[in-house]
């Protein structure tokens, strides 16, 4: 084992850094090149960002959010995902921070898509759906709720590519005695 000169050791060892590349393209020739079973969803990785709508019942009044998305790899069949929004004025300046989620979509020979998303409000959801080219729709299978959780019970997400690039985000909710109903809809171009 190597031991350095004492003038040479430090009170903590540093870390090392992560030795495993990510990757935000779906290019095979980059490094990590995707795994296969990505190939439904390839169109989907890196940044994305856009304006977007809300309503639900419970709320006072519909708003207008920006939206921040990202997908990354790291040549494993799976996707990691992130999302975060804030709220904007009528004039598209920043009001505050809105949602943020992060997580992981496990995807399957047959096309089918389980994820993880888990949000700093409490909320952690299960969610499966089916990926094809251009589009991932994600349905609720299980939600777990910390005790001062609000009581969510049910969502469904679709991401869908269109021809000029653009992506398009639709979720609907159940939340607080409510039905599965629209709740947030954006539509964001890529960044990265």
């Amino acid at each position: 084992m190597f031991d350095p000169a004492p003038e040479h050791r430090s009170a903590s060892p540093s870390p090392s850094p992560y030795p495993y590349a990510e990757s935000h393209s779906g290019d095979p020739e980059a490094a990590p090149a995707p795994h296969a079973l990505l190939t439904p969803v390839l169109g989907l990785l890196g940044r994305w960002r856009g304006r977007g709508r809300g309503e639900y019942p419970t709320l006072p009044a519909d708003f207008t959010y920006a939206q921040e998305v990202t997908f990354s790899h790291d040549g494993r069949p799976f996707l990691r995902y992130e999302a975060r929004a804030w709220l904007l004025d009528a004039d598209d300046a920043p009001l505050r921070p809105a949602a943020r989620e992060s997580g992981w979509w496990r995807l399957q020979p047959d096309g089918r898509v389980e994820a993880l998303v888990t949000q700093p409000t409490g909320i952690a959801e299960i969610a499966v759906g089916h990926a094809a080219e251009g589009a991932v729709d994600l349905a609720t299978h299980d939600v777990a709720l910390t005790p001062t959780a609000k009581d969510v019970t049910a969502t469904r997400r679709r991401y869908t590519l269109t021809d000029d690039g653009t992506l398009t985000f639709t979720h609907d909710m159940a939340a607080v005695d409510q039905p599965l109903q629209h709740h947030l809809s954006a539509r964001l171009r890529r960044t990265q």
